[in-house]
């Protein structure tokens, strides 16, 4: 059992394993309900980073490498079944360089990387992504017009002032995606835009393009950067057309790693 997940363990039944990387200054808790929508062929589970939520009172990692390494660590076995990973904004990231550390180490690559709401890594970041933005007031602006703040937090200044270390750590860890590999990985990406995303546009997610071998492609879907909460039902129609090509194959891979039926 690893810290990082919530539940489980490590099983290899066959089905397609989901694991999906938060946002910054988001939790495992990003997506909750998730595993209803999607049903039985799919296990959906929510990687739950430290600092934040259930993990609040362990220290936050602010570097990109020193993270990925960890996850390695901790979910390792977890991985040695079919699964894909699903990042969303920061979690793309993590879940890029998560395969991209593998891929170098010789370790098991997942089918597929399923990409939300972030730019190729070759283009520079925005500026709401950087740790300069010092002030406060500024950087809850700035979340709070792209629909990272809901509404109930700007209500409520004690939840904001636990919220806003969070997501300053999580900006500096986004600043290390220059210590990335860009080595094209040899599996599928399939990535995700928001048709109304004032922080990423639809062709700076076309670009990750560059880093496949053997395909990729973009799913535009409604709403903006937060579109797996303002549009969540929509997205999870599109995601399970994508999870469809792979279940099959998972349960294919499955049969050999619980056993299958002797002749």
């Amino acid at each position: 059992m690893t810290r990082y997940l919530r539940r489980g363990g490590t099983r290899h039944d066959g089905r397609l394993r989901m694991f999906c990387f938060p946002y910054a200054g988001g939790g495992a808790s990003a997506y909750a309900g998730w595993q209803r929508w999607l049903g039985s062929g799919v296990e959906v589970l929510p990687v739950q980073l430290p600092g934040r939520e259930g993990r609040m009172a362990e220290p936050r990692f602010t570097d990109l490498p020193a993270l990925v390494a960890d996850l390695d660590r901790e979910l390792g076995e977890e991985l040695d079944g079919p699964h894909v990973l699903y990042g969303h904004s920061m979690g793309a990231l993590v879940a890029f360089a998560l395969a991209q550390y593998r891929r170098a180490r010789g370790e098991r690559l997942p089918l597929a990387l399923l990409l939300g709401a972030h730019r190729a890594p070759h283009l520079p970041a925005p500026p709401i992504t950087h740790g300069y933005v010092a002030d406060d007031m500024e950087l809850m602006r700035g979340l709070s017009a792209l629909g990272g703040l809901p509404r109930v937090l700007l209500d409520r200044p004690e939840w904001l002032a636990a919220l806003l270390p969070v997501v300053r750590g999580d900006l500096m860890l986004c600043e290390g995606a220059g210590s990335v590999d860009r080595t094209p990985l040899p599996i599928p990406l399939h990535t995700f835009a928001g048709a109304e995303d004032r922080l990423v546009t639809v062709p700076e997610v076309r670009e990750w393009s560059l880093y496949s071998t053997v395909h990729c492609e973009t799913v535009v879907v409604p709403g903006g950067h937060f579109y797996i909460r303002e549009q969540e039902s929509a997205f999870l129609d599109r995601l399970t057309e994508v999870l469809s090509r792979y279940t099959d194959i998972a349960d294919l891979l499955g049969m050999d790693l619980v056993g299958a039926p002797s002749d």
